[in-house]
């Protein structure tokens, strides 16, 4: 456990992406509009749930030059960050792990533990994680997080 302070949302998301760009660079990763200048309440560990998010749309895409984006949303008093790639999907097994983040890691290590990871993370900021198939071909992975109070 580590204390939650004030994160940059842009800032983490803004490191995220590029690192993602330079490090994968047969894939696209594009932003879709512009990241809002907003603080979530968290820990070092935010980028984490990033870095997994877009590191696992790329290496699990079977496409020799993947498609990523991300969007973000802001919402009163909270935004959701999507990241939708083109790849061949989630199975339904690691996508039960993000409702099962109390009962701990895949102990046969078959389930995807980096979303483990960002479920584990997203519920410590008190925030939540969806999973949607993307038409025609792909996942969309949505983490919604609450905007810290500006104060």
């Amino acid at each position: 456990e580590s204390d939650l302070r004030r994160i940059s949302l842009q800032r983490v998301l803004d490191t995220q992406v590029e690192n993602t760009r330079e490090i994968y660079r047969e894939a696209t990763v594009s932003l879709d509009g512009s990241i809002p200048d907003v603080a979530i309440y968290a820990d070092e560990l935010l980028s984490t749930v990033f870095h997994n998010l877009l590191s696992n749309a790329v290496e699990h895409n079977d496409r020799e030059e993947p498609y990523v984006d991300v969007s973000i949303r802001r919402d009163g008093e909270t935004v959701a960050v999507s990241v939708a790639d083109d790849g061949p999907g989630i199975p339904q097994r690691e996508r039960d792990r993000l409702r099962e983040v109390d009962a701990g890691p895949d102990p046969s290590g078959d389930a995807g533990l980096g979303l483990y990871i960002v479920g584990m993370l997203v519920d410590r900021y008190d925030g939540t994680v969806s999973i949607a198939d993307r038409e025609p071909r792909g996942t969309v992975v949505t983490v919604e997080l609450p905007v810290a109070d500006s104060q």
